[in-house]
């Protein structure tokens, strides 16, 4: 019973990754389109995030890289996280995961400092 939430969770994101797998979101018409970039003309953080992980499930990472290279770093976070839960988990040891206000303020500054750089010129390399 103390495996279900771990392995469930894994699950459910290892469908989201194989239906990203199975279907290419490089060919228009099976996602939908970012609303920022659509009004504003503007990559938000997660801007190529699925093109990133169709090209990380095909081991194409310099392409996972190249589409955003910040969710790359995500895939990799997620895996650390989610070994440690099912280590614990299996060790029926409780997972409690408790992040200072700190830690969410510098996450966000990550993201916005991103954002910015992915949108000016000198920073067209992040730019999916």
């Amino acid at each position: 019973m103390r495996l279900l939430a771990p392995l469930g969770t894994l699950a459910g994101v290892a469908a989201a990754f194989a239906y990203v797998a199975a279907v290419d979101p490089n060919e228009p018409g099976h996602y939908p389109v970012c609303p920022l970039l659509r009004f504003t003309g503007l990559y938000c953080p997660g801007c190529g995030g699925l093109r990133s992980a169709h090209a990380f499930v095909h081991g194409e990472l310099g392409t996972a890289f190249g589409a955003n290279a910040l969710a790359v770093l995500g895939y990799g976070l997620f895996a650390v996280v989610m070994a440690v839960w099912l280590i614990r988990a299996v060790r029926a040891v409780p997972m409690r995961v408790a992040i200072s206000p700190a830690w969410w303020w510098g996450i966000g500054a990550v993201l916005a400092l991103f954002t910015v750089v992915r949108n000016l010129p000198f920073g067209s390399a992040l730019a999916p």
